[in-house]
């Protein structure tokens, strides 16, 4: 993963261009929102593009699902069907990975969501992401762990099946090849 926070200006062009397809097929994720507004918006922050294409290069279909008016941010999660593939087999975070004697899978949820500045979604952005679709139909995500939890070595993820949406709980230290994590960013 580079750390240059830049992109080259052709890839820009390209990903602001999947990002509009994405925004204009899935207008129900974010009715009353301009995507040129939200263009202008990615335009003057580089280093955001640079984040979202991490999240576009990994598959997890980063889409608007949101704007808060008051800090006047537009709120993007991943929106892939399944939980991302470039994100799959990681451990829930940085202190699962590091006990691990054996196996070790190659990264963290929480540290690579961390290197690239963003946060696991927690319960409720969750909850609300199935709002919108029906997403994790053959996968799980990693979310946001209360502390309370992590501290007794738990974390929680969630998915959807039989038509609804579950919240379990594993040891930090799991990775399975159909759980990965979803994050969320506010441009």
């Amino acid at each position: 993963m580079a750390n240059s926070y830049t992109l080259e200006p052709q890839r820009v062009t390209e990903l602001l261009g999947i990002l509009e397809k994405r925004f204009e097929k899935f207008r129900s994720r974010h009715l009353g929102i301009k995507w040129e507004d939200v263009s202008a918006k990615l335009s003057a922050q580089p280093k955001m593009l640079w984040v979202l294409n991490e999240l576009e290069e990994t598959e997890g279909e980063p889409d608007v699902v949101g704007y808060q008016k008051e800090t006047n941010q537009y709120l993007f999660f991943d929106c892939s069907a399944e939980s991302p593939k470039g994100r799959r087999s990681f451990c829930y975070d940085q202190a699962a990975l590091d006990s691990r004697k054996e196996h070790k899978p190659i990264h963290s949820a929480v540290g690579y969501a961390e290197e690239l500045g963003v946060k696991l979604l927690t319960e409720e952005q969750y909850q609300y992401l199935q709002q919108l679709g029906e997403f994790d139909l053959k996968t799980s995500s990693w979310l946001q762990t209360p502390e309370s939890l992590r501290k007794l070595k738990g974390a929680i993820f969630g998915d959807r099946r039989y038509n609804r949406v579950f919240i379990y709980h594993n040891g930090v230290e799991s990775y399975y090849a159909g759980r990965g994590f979803r994050v969320c960013l506010f441009v």
